[in-house]
């Protein structure tokens, strides 16, 4: 079957301008506000080129004309008096305009008072397509053409015999030909149809509208998508270069709807100004083309996505290995036997987890290396009583050991302890109206409890050898294979098909994962909390788990439980 059978072209998905009948309307009425009425419709219906038709009417307000008003118009109240009401005049005017386009100057104001009309009159509106003449001229001239884009303006501009005089009718056929000029000009820069011609009043440039036939040939179900370039590198040498990575659950969609008025961003203009093309690749489900983002990413770093300029910068807290153990806020994760806590995003998070911990125990906090044989002078934070002060030989290794003993625990078993050491201090501000010292307080406790289910996220993931789990979606059931957190292998089961063996046969085929560092999972902390989300989102069903996946009994709190935890409830 030839597939032009099977994919329209995007031509043919765009109505033509030499085929699409216009309606030009104008109105007068007797003021702007909320308050006012309609007086007078006229409109002249266009197509190719051609009239087909005019509609003009007087309407009675059924209000008084303000004076400045019949003096601009010319139409007073004697002459609208035996004027038919506009729930009279809208519905002939809708069976005049359907199947058109409306088009006005300042379109928001006439278009504005027709969809009033009909409302008043419980009348559903048709859901024209409406283009601006004012927008459209902003667009085609430039100022060294015209002061402005006035009505007035532009007849004298483009030469138009007819001279607009605020009547309704005489405006409309002005701004027919004002239109027709407008459309010959915007026809050199390939604006075709409709849809060209709308996003281009919305600031959508030609250049940018004409490379939508790139999403052509995009699938439609989720994926991953690439902007690339063919650009010089640092020797001059032209190479296919990735600007920008994106993912979608329908990425034919939008990859399109970057061509439109619907992408704001500037950056992405100046993207798809440079862009020579897009690349797409199709996913089985929408959490592995997130997993496929985050890892494209991570090997081209993109100049256009904000990820690639502000890379997470992960920050853990290390309670060290050496006889003393103290607290240190350290970048990266080693296999030194050491007990790590976190990730952190910022350096700031980590040290007020810290605190919020030597809240809690009165582990030291200097970073001189301390020696059983040789005491020195406690500091003044062993004189307060807020570190054990190991250093002057008064506290035994031993049982300075069981101070770190219970440091570890709250870290990867049990946060209760830390959450709750402030309850007294807590309550004395509280009960001082000491209001911002208790909410730096519970501040910097939250910070410890966000850490603190984070890791807890991560680390069960990152233990586990292996998990099997499907959930059911739109049309099928997903199914993902996880090892040491990484995602391994994805598959789509159709309905009908057997999802038990579907996830066997992913299983069969999915990555060999290599066993990570111990608390780090074998992927990056962003991937690893992707696959949480999803893992603990309703209806997983899990088919085979190699390990463990599972959190301590109280290893996190729920933040909004905070307050109860830290006062003792």
């Amino acid at each position: 079957m030839n597939s032009a059978t099977l994919q329209p072209s995007f031509e043919d998905l765009g109505r033509s301008l030499a085929t699409t009948p216009f309606v030009v309307v104008d109105l007068e009425t007797t003021g702007a506000g909320p308050e006012a009425s309609i007086t007078e419709i006229g409109a002249v219906r266009v197509c190719g080129g051609a009239v087909e038709g005019e509609f003009q009417t007087l309407v009675n307000p059924h209000g008084h004309i303000p004076p400045l008003i019949s003096v601009l118009t010319g139409i007073t109240d004697a002459m609208v008096a035996d004027a038919p009401r506009v729930d009279q005049v809208i519905p002939p005017f809708l069976e005049f305009a359907r199947g058109s386009v409306l088009v006005a100057h300042n379109a928001g104001f006439d278009v504005g008072f027709l969809k009033r009309a009909c409302a008043d009159q419980d009348v559903r509106w048709p859901g024209f397509g409406v283009l601006d003449t004012v927008a459209l001229a902003r667009g085609v001239l430039t100022r060294d053409e015209v002061p402005n884009v006035k009505l007035a303006t532009l007849a004298r501009h483009f030469h138009v015999e007819e001279s607009p005089n605020h009547r309704a009718l005489t405006d409309a056929r002005a701004t027919v030909t004002v239109l027709h000029r407008l459309l010959e000009r915007v026809g050199n820069l390939g604006v075709t149809t409709v849809e060209d011609l709308l996003e281009f009043t919305r600031g959508v440039s030609p250049q940018r509208r004409a490379k939508r036939t790139w999403a052509k040939d995009v699938p439609s179900g989720p994926g991953v998508y690439q902007f690339v370039a063919d650009l010089p590198d640092r020797d001059g040498e032209i190479r296919r270069q990735v600007l920008y990575v994106g993912k979608s659950v329908n990425v034919r969609s939008r990859v399109g709807s970057y061509f439109t008025a619907a992408e704001k961003r500037p950056r992405m203009e100046e993207m798809i100004r440079i862009a020579t093309g897009v690349e797409a690749t199709a996913c089985r489900t929408p959490l592995e083309a997130e997993v496929l983002e985050l890892r494209l990413i991570a090997a081209h770093a993109p100049r256009y996505n904000r990820r690639s300029k502000f890379p997470e910068r992960q920050q853990w807290i290390k309670l060290t290995q050496e006889p003393f153990p103290r607290l240190s806020v350290v970048r990266k994760v080693t296999n030194d036997g050491a007990c790590y806590f976190g990730p952190f995003s910022r350096r700031a998070a980590a040290e007020d987890a810290m605190a919020a911990i030597y809240d809690a125990f009165p582990l030291r906090q200097c970073t001189a290396r301390l020696s059983e044989r040789t005491p020195s002078s406690r500091c003044a934070l062993g004189d307060l009583g807020s570190c054990a002060a190991p250093c002057d030989g008064t506290v035994a290794r031993v049982d300075y050991a069981h101070l770190v003993e219970a440091v570890r625990s709250s870290l990867t078993v049990d946060v209760r302890a830390v959450v709750r050491a402030p309850a007294t201090r807590l309550a004395a501000l509280m009960a001082q109206e000491r209001f911002e010292e208790a909410e730096r307080l519970t501040s910097r406790l939250r910070g410890f409890v966000r850490a603190s289910t984070r890791a807890r996220r991560v680390g069960a993931l990152a233990q586990c050898a292996e998990l099997v789990a499907v959930r059911r979606s739109v049309g099928g059931w997903e199914a993902h294979v996880i090892r040491y957190g990484r995602l391994a292998a994805a598959a789509w089961v159709r309905p009908g098909d057997s999802v038990v063996t579907a996830a066997r046969e992913a299983t069969a085929v999915a990555e060999q994962v290599t066993a990570p560092v111990a608390g780090l999972p074998a992927a990056t902390i962003e991937e690893t909390e992707r696959i949480a989300s999803w893992l603990e989102s309703p209806g997983i069903r899990l088919i085979d788990v190699d390990g463990e996946w599972g959190w301590p009994l109280h290893g996190s709190i729920a933040e909004d439980d905070l307050p109860r935890f830290v006062l003792g409830g």
